[in-house]
C-alpha cells in the first residue's frame, strides 16, 4: 500500500495516497457517448414494470444507444430555451424517467436539485420543500406523475416555472410539459458542451442538525470522485458489470451509483425495495433474479439480508455465485452481521468475499475514503487518490476528519456564514466527524469511525456521551431483535434508549404471541433483551455508555416527518423532538411494564 503520512507540529496528521488521480474526461455526456459507441445494445438502466419483482413484472430497459439519443434530445430541448444555469427541481424518486431528465439537464448545463420523496409525500411536513424552493429558485420542476405531488399542490402551484411530467394523471396543472415532448426533440446540430466546473447539481444535506444546506457539485467534482473510487476498487466494484441498488438519488451515495453506471458502462437495475419490513421482500425477489458481482446496502439492509440468506439455500447460491465485493455505508456494520455473511460466503463458494466501506459526505461528492486493503476490522479505511485527509487531534485518542481535494465542495449555496465556517486555515473542509486509528503505530491499518461531534451530548453530571459509538455497540448487542435505536439522555442522570423493533426477528422469537400486546411485555422477549443489555453494560460500565432503561417506540419512525434519513437510519434530533412523551416515560419515577430497567 502506498500511503503517505505527514505529522505537523500542532499534532495534526495528514494522510494521502501515493498514487495520483488519473486523468479523465470531465463531462458525463462524453462518457455516455463513449459507451454508446462501444456497446450500443448493452442495457444501461432497468426497472421493473408495475407490481415489481414480487408480482413477477418484467424489466423495462434503456440501452446505451437509447440513453445517448434521449439524453441529447432532452439537452437540446433545454438548450433551445436558453436554460443553461437555470435549476431543475426533481420531485420524485428513482426511475428510468428520472435517469433521462437528470442526465439530459446536466448535459445542457441545467443545474439539477433532487429532493427526497418525503418532501412531497401526502401527510408530510412541506416546510422543507418550501425552504428548498426559496433556496434554489427552480425554473423547471420534474415529477413522474402529477398524482405523486398532488399533496403539495398548494405550494408547488405558486411556482412560476414549467412542470415536466412523465405521465399527466391530471390535465389542469398550469405550465405543464410532457417528458415525451422533450424526448421527441431533434438533437441540436451543435449541442453546447456543459462547463465541467460550473454547478451541475445542488445536492441537499440531510438536515439532521438544522435546515438542509445545498451543496453545489460540478461535473468535475462528481467525476473526480468516481475515478478516485475506480482506481482503488476497480473491476471488483462492479460498476462496469451488474448493479442492483435502492439508495435514493436525492442522496450523494445513491447518485454515485447512477453516475457510475453511465461512466463505466455497467447495467444498473433499479431496486424498488428498501430495508424496511415488507419492502425488503422486493429486494430479495430481485436478488433471486440477478446474480451480482457487487452488492451495496446500508447496515440495516445487511442485517435483513443475513436473515433471508440463512433461511433460503437457493437465494444463498444465487447471491454468492458471482459476488466479488460487498459495500456498506451510512453507519457501522455490526461484527456479528459481517461474520455471518463471511461464514455463508465460505460455505457457498469456498472463500471470503471482500467487504468494504468508506467515508464521505455530500460535501465530498460521495465516499472518498475506503477500505481497499486486506483487513477484518470494521472501519472507514484510508484516503483515495487525490484526497488529502487532515486529522486534527481531539482531547482523547480521536481525531476530527478534515478533507481537501478536487471532489470537495468550495462552499454552500447562498450561505456565506456556513461556508466561511466550513473550512480551516489549511483550506480543508471540516467534517465534524471523528475517527481513530485501529493501530496508532501503524496507520496503514486504517481508521475507525468514532462518532459525529455535533451529536455528542452531556448528561446532567457533565459527562460527555459519544452517541455514535454507544448507539453502534448497543445496536450490535441487541441485533437482530432491534433494527435501530434512538439514544436518549441529554441533561438526564443516565442513558436510556427507544428501540425500533425488527418485526421479523421478534416474530421468530414469540411465534403466535407476537400478534398481541406490547413486545416488551412478553416474558420471553423481555428476558432476551435483559440478558443482552446486561452483557452490553458489563462490557461498557462507564456512566457515559451504560444503558439503564429500554423501551420500544410506540410507533415506527415516520419518513414523512423526516424521522428517517434517505439511507434508512433514524434522524436522532428530529425523532427526539417528535417523541417527548415516550422519552419522558423512559425517565418516569415509576416506569410502566413497557419499560425494561437494567438490574
Amino acid at each position: 500500500m502506498d500511503l503517505r503520512v505527514r505529522r505537523d507540529d500542532d499534532g495534526s496528521i495528514w494522510l494521502r495516497h501515493g498514487e495520483s488521480l488519473a486523468t479523465f474526461e470531465p463531462t458525463i455526456l462524453s462518457h455516455i457517448r463513449n459507451q454508446a459507441e462501444a456497446q450500443p445494445d448493452k442495457v444501461a438502466y432497468a426497472r421493473r414494470g408495475p407490481g415489481g419483482a414480487v408480482a413477477g413484472a418484467p424489466w423495462q430497459t434503456i440501452t446505451y444507444s437509447q440513453l445517448r439519443d434521449q439524453v441529447e434530445a432532452i439537452a437540446s430541448w433545454f438548450q433551445a430555451r436558453g436554460a443553461r444555469g437555470q435549476v431543475l427541481l426533481i420531485l420524485t424518486g428513482n426511475s428510468l424517467a428520472h435517469v433521462l431528465i437528470r442526465l439530459g439537464a446536466m448535459a445542457a448545463g441545467v443545474i439539477i436539485c433532487p429532493v427526497s420523496a418525503g418532501y412531497v409525500a401526502a401527510g408530510g411536513d412541506f416546510s422543507r420543500l418550501e425552504y428548498v424552493l426559496k433556496l434554489v429558485q427552480p425554473t423547471f420542476l420534474f415529477a413522474e406523475t402529477t398524482a405523486q405531488i398532488a399533496a403539495a399542490e398548494g405550494l408547488l402551484a405558486r411556482e412560476p416555472g414549467t412542470l415536466i411530467v412523465a405521465e399527466a394523471s391530471r390535465q389542469d396543472w398550469a405550465g405543464t410539459e410532457n417528458l415525451g415532448t422533450l424526448l421527441a426533440t431533434s438533437p441540436a446540430v451543435y449541442l453546447q458542451s456543459a462547463d465541467p466546473d460550473a454547478a451541475a447539481a445542488y445536492m441537499l444535506t440531510s438536515g439532521s442538525t438544522g435546515k438542509p444546506k445545498a451543496v453545489p457539485q460540478s461535473q468535475r467534482m462528481i467525476l473526480s470522485n468516481l475515478h478516485q473510487a475506480w482506481q482503488m476498487l476497480g473491476k471488483a466494484a462492479g460498476w462496469s458489470d451488474l448493479m442492483l441498488d435502492w439508495l435514493p438519488w436525492s442522496h450523494a451515495s445513491g447518485a454515485f451509483n447512477l453516475y457510475a453506471a453511465a461512466v463505466f458502462g455497467g447495467t444498473l437495475y433499479i431496486d424498488d425495495g428498501k430495508p424496511v419490513p415488507g419492502l425488503f421482500d422486493e429486494t430479495i425477489a430481485n436478488l433471486r433474479d440477478i446474480p451480482l458481482a457487487y452488492f451495496c446496502n446500508v447496515p440495516l439492509g445487511y442485517g435483513m439480508l443475513v436473515e433471508a440468506l440463512q433461511q433460503d439455500e437457493a437465494l444463498r447460491a444465487t447471491f454468492f455465485s458471482r459476488l466479488r465485493l460487498m459495500l456498506y455505508g451510512g453507519a457501522g456494520l455490526s461484527q456479528p452481521v459481517m461474520d455471518a455473511l463471511q461464514t455463508m460466503a465460505v460455505d457457498a463458494c469456498g472463500y471470503r468475499v471482500m467487504m468494504t466501506t468508506g467515508y464521505g459526505l455530500t460535501e465530498s461528492s460521495s465516499g472518498c475514503m475506503a477500505i481497499y486493503f486486506p483487513t477484518d476490522l470494521v472501519g472507514i479505511g484510508l484516503p483515495m487518490p487525490g484526497v488529502e485527509t487532515r486529522l486534527v487531534p481531539l482531547e482523547d485518542d480521536r481525531y476530527e476528519i478534515r478533507l481537501r481535494g478536487p471532489n470537495v465542495m468550495r462552499g454552500y449555496l447562498h450561505n456565506l456564514k456556513a461556508s466561511s465556517e466550513a473550512f480551516d486555515e489549511q483550506g480543508c473542509f471540516i467534517t465534524g466527524d471523528a475517527a481513530r486509528f485501529h493501530d496508532p503505530e501503524d496507520p496503514s491499518q486504517g481508521l475507525a469511525y468514532a462518532g459525529r461531534l455535533v451529536e455528542e451530548f452531556k448528561l446532567n453530571s457533565g459527562t460527555w456521551v459519544r452517541s455514535g459509538a454507544v448507539r453502534a455497540q448497543l445496536l450490535a448487542a441487541l441485533s437482530p431483535l432491534v433494527s435501530d435505536i434512538l439514544l436518549c439522555g441529554i441533561n438526564e442522570n443516565y442513558l436510556a434508549a427507544l428501540l425500533v423493533p425488527n418485526a421479523t426477528a421478534i416474530a421468530e422469537v414469540l411465534g403466535d404471541d407476537a400478534r398481541t400486546g406490547s413486545p416488551m411485555e412478553h416474558p420471553k422477549l423481555r428476558a432476551m433483551l435483559a440478558e443482552r443489555l446486561a452483557a452490553y453494560n458489563a462490557a461498557n460500565p462507564g456512566n457515559s455508555s451504560v444503558i439503564r432503561r429500554l423501551a420500544f417506540m410506540e410507533r415506527l419512525p415516520d419518513p414523512q416527518r423526516h424521522e428517517i434519513s434517505d439511507k434508512g437510519t433514524i434522524n436522532q434530533r428530529i425523532t427526539a423532538e417528535h417523541r417527548p412523551d415516550e422519552i419522558a416515560a423512559l425517565y418516569a419515577a415509576e416506569p410502566t411494564a413497557a419499560v425494561l430497567c437494567a438490574d
